[in-house]
């Protein structure tokens, strides 16, 4: 609607864009009746986004368009725009329709966006819901913070760019808040994240930030939580509780703390890593990771702390061991895992609960779950207490079963209440005598009406009388046709209405016992409303304890998760060192074991290194044989040790390591203009410029992207580089084809030659998947192309190359012999070009002609589209 309009505005559509204009970034649900409308350009983004129908209405002498949908129904729609990218405005009636106000008062009473859904159908029980805010002081210094405010975590870092790409790809936040003078930058990095929004750069000033924090926590200085001289990420939390602030987000005592992640303090996974190694999600479509396959939490609040853990490792013993050792507890104490897994399983997700009685957000049912679960920690307190492992005693101390708040809910809360406060039958009978005075009231209103309707089938004689009600109507006395015409309607009735069988009446007396039951009613849900506002008030006092019962439950609840994973996959305790070697025998990949079809059994392999004598592990061998999974599950097994889970192995004693690197898989970055090849070695050169002495590296084929000698050069100096490093001769795992690297073992103390070995049948290849000491001296590649698939022809073509080529005569080859011969039929024909064809001929020179190792994947793009095109022509 253009501005020059304004002054034809209705009353109603003049109210809905003041609200508009102070909400223009977020699409506004405008309550109208028992609907919420949508006007103008939100509703053609709500309709889209909806599928819902689109029209229009007029307003003051022009059409403007017009979506909506039941209020009821919000639960269903507000999912779908969240989800989708958008923020919410929910716009309320703030007072009761009357007739006295030709319009009643709204307001926008919250702002939904991506990042601050704290309602149970916006999230994801197993997953947080990360706010992120960042601030670049330089490129090398940059300042990050997370916060959850549907469970109340708030944690902060400082680091360069690469490291605040690892932190973005781990915690995949569902919304970036960054200054607005650095959206350009922000653009450029292509996190595609759901959702991005730009703050005024004013919030992001050191002085505004610090004060923010120091207010929100009530403290002179934030040396308590290790970040007073962390300016930068200072900043970035600031502007995040600003922004709850400017979202109407104001009820937030449940964040009450904020720490550091600690980058020093955990195993540094790169997001090639995370992604290659299947961590979290599964690359292939059987869904399948590591996180899957350890994920036998019984809470959602285990669940979303095991996911944490996985992604950032630990690198000190201690608390490792401590786990280790608990995990151990629950394998050989049985009785004690069943029934802390039995009873954590009855536990309502604790840590989201307390933040919704922090925010004022909870509703009853859930406000009763609370008590529910606090009878249930009791439980498990007892059962940790009279155990006889010290560690879980020491943690059962950590339980409060706040027996106080306990009571409160279940003297104030019906067993059985509802999801909605509005539905009445919240609070209990004999918690309040007002509201036990009005619901008496209601039950002998009830009784009066059946005693009028009883007295006036006496006094009428119409014996089919009854006493019926509506929300138009109210209570009315109802005669069916049937006695239409034998006058005995009092005089002192009024018609009300007329049905087709029936006429409806009032009565004075049950007009005036009428208004008492309404306002008995209407009182009922006005007192129940104050009651529970205040007892939700009395619980916030209890928000922290909850919070902290919530913690050591999900750390509970990751231990027994791995003792009944150790279990079921046959996995043993690892032991953890401080030293370097890492020694596996038998070793299994935790996730592919899971996948092998019926009666296959995955072969298992040791791994020994160190920094010594066996530092990297050249590995050969045939595609397919298993030289990627071997690499991987080196990696897992490591992973899973330093989270204190037992692992696939029979044993494991794990050097700690403080960063897994990977580089395996081909990938490319087209719209960057990045081939494969650069790719490889950007990820490549970023692992060589990183490593340390505890540091575990996994190549898998480099130098495939370019060249054959070219590669092999590569390859060759990159793990020269390695072994030679003066100070970060880091443990290694190449698997390559390259067979000439083999030459390495015998120039190189601590390079080892292994292999997978495989039986050469003749016409076929048998995968024994064994690691074995020595150097492959073929790849197999011809039986791998057979197994899938490739014409026979090709086949014996390429076995006539390969055999020259190993007698080092290609040179002697003949140009045209490398082609088949022409043929008719369905027979595969190499030839491209007829040399009888002249545009076919200026192709041909063209890409003969073509400098393939400066051409840019796009411009290949380009020049296949103009060959496309004049082909066609």
């Amino acid at each position: 609607m253009a501005k020059s309009n304004e002054g034809k505005l209705t009353p109603l559509m003049s109210q809905y864009f003041s609200l508009k204009t102070k909400h223009s970034n977020a699409i506004l649900l405008f309550r109208v009746g028992d609907f919420y409308e949508t006007f103008g350009e939100d509703a053609i983004l709500v309709s889209g986004v909806l599928n819902i129908i689109l029209t229009s209405r007029n307003n003051g002498g022009s059409d403007i368009e017009l979506a909506g949908f039941p209020y009821h129904s919000l639960d269903t729609y507000l999912p779908k725009l969240i989800k989708a990218g958008h923020r919410v405005a929910i716009c309320e009636q703030l007072e009761k329709p009357s007739k006295e106000k030709k319009i009643v008062d709204r307001g926008v009473t919250q702002i939904i966006t991506p990042g601050l859904a704290i309602e149970d159908q916006l999230l994801s029980g197993k997953s947080n819901n990360w706010l992120c805010s960042i601030y670049p002081i330089t490129s090398q210094q940059l300042g990050i913070g997370f916060l959850d405010i549907s469970t109340g975590e708030f944690l902060v870092e400082e680091g360069d760019l690469a490291y605040i790409d690892k932190l973005i790809n781990d915690f995949s936040p569902s919304e970036l808040l960054y200054p607005a003078q650095q959206k350009k930058w922000i653009e450029t990095l292509q996190w595609n994240l759901p959702s991005t929004y730009k703050l005024e750069d004013w919030i992001y000033s050191h002085e505004f930030a610090r004060e923010k924090l120091l207010h929100h926590f009530g403290t002179l200085t934030l040396k308590g939580f290790g970040i007073d001289d962390m300016i930068a990420a200072q900043i970035a939390a600031g502007a995040l509780l600003q922004y709850l602030i400017l979202t109407e987000n104001k009820n937030i005592g449940h964040i009450a703390n904020i720490q550091k992640i600690g980058k020093d303090e955990t195993v540094w996974l790169d997001k090639f890593t995370v992604k290659n190694l299947e961590i979290i999600e599964s690359l292939g479509t059987n869904g399948l990771s590591l996180l899957s396959i350890l994920d036998k939490t019984k809470s959602a609040m285990g669940s979303r702390m095991l996911k944490k853990w996985i992604l950032m490792p630990l690198k000190t013993i201690p608390p490792l061991q401590e786990r280790l050792d608990l995990v151990n507890y629950f394998c050989n104490q049985l009785e004690i895992q069943e029934n802390l897994t039995h009873s954590i399983n009855k536990l309502g997700d604790i840590e989201r609960l307390a933040a919704k009685i922090s925010s004022q957000k909870i509703n009853p049912k859930e406000l009763f779950q609370v008590a529910k679960s606090l009878s249930v920690l009791s439980e498990i307190k007892e059962t940790m207490a009279t155990s006889a492992n010290p560690i879980l005693q020491i943690k059962s101390e950590r339980i409060e079963t706040l027996r106080e708040l306990q009571k409160l809910i279940y003297d104030a809360v019906q067993e059985d209440a509802p999801l909605q406060l509005n539905k009445g039958n919240c609070i209990k009978d004999g918690f309040s005598t007002e509201l036990d005075s009005y619901r008496m009231l209601i039950k002998e209103g009830q009784k009066l009406l059946l005693e009028i309707q009883e007295k006036e089938i006496i006094n009428t004689g119409i014996s089919h009388l009854k006493i019926g009600f509506n929300s138009v109507f109210g209570y009315y006395l109802e005669v069916t046709n049937k006695y239409k015409n034998q006058n005995l309607i009092p005089a002192n009735w009024t018609r009300k209405q007329t049905l087709s069988n029936a006429e409806r009446y009032i009565s004075e007396e049950l007009k005036e016992l009428e208004i008492k039951i309404l306002t008995a009613e209407e009182k009922i849900y006005e007192l129940e409303e104050r009651l529970y506002r205040e007892i939700v008030q009395s619980c916030e006092s209890f928000v922290h304890p909850l919070a902290n019962n919530a913690k050591t439950i999900a750390e509970l609840d990751c231990l027994l998760s791995f003792s009944l994973v150790a279990i079921s996959n046959n996995y043993s305790s690892p032991k953890v060192t401080m030293g370097l070697a890492i020694d596996i025998k038998q070793g299994r990949h935790p996730v592919i074991e899971q996948h092998l079809p019926i009666g296959e059994q995955y072969v298992p392999n040791d791994v020994y290194l160190n920094n010594k004598d066996q530092q990297i592990i050249m590995i050969t061998g045939p595609n397919m044989s298993g030289k990627s999974a071997v690499l991987r599950q080196t990696a897992l097994i490591c992973l899973m040790a330093q989270i204190g889970s037992f692992v696939p192995a029979e044993y494991a004693e794990i050097g700690i390591v403080d960063k897994i690197f990977t580089r395996v898989g081909a990938s490319d970055n087209i719209s960057s203009g990045e081939s494969t090849f650069m790719v490889e070695m950007n990820e490549t050169s970023n692992i060589l410029n990183n490593m340390t002495e505890r540091s575990l590296i996994l190549l898998d084929e480099i130098g495939r992207g370019t060249s054959t000698y070219d590669g092999i050069s590569i390859a060759w100096a990159i793990a020269e580089f390695i072994h030679e490093h003066p100070y970060a001769p880091s443990r290694t795992l190449f698997a390559t084809h390259y067979h000439e690297l083999n030459q390495l073992e015998l120039n190189f103390e601590r390079i080892k030659n292994y292999h997978i070995s495989s039986k050469d049948l003749g016409s076929k290849i048998i995968f024994l998947r064994k690691l074995t000491p020595g150097g492959s001296e073929h790849s197999f590649g011809l039986h791998v192309a057979k197994m899938a698939g490739m014409p026979r022809v090709v086949i014996q073509r390429a076995e006539e190359i390969l055999q020259k080529l190993a007698l080092k005569s290609i040179a002697g080859i003949n140009p045209e012999a490398l082609k088949l011969p022409k043929t008719t039929g369905s027979t595969l024909q190499m030839s491209m070009f007829s040399s009888a064809d002249p545009k076919a001929e200026r192709i041909k020179n063209e890409i003969e002609s073509l400098d393939l190792q400066n051409i840019t994947p796009m411009d290949c793009m380009l020049k296949l589209h103009e060959w496309k095109k004049q082909l066609k022509n």
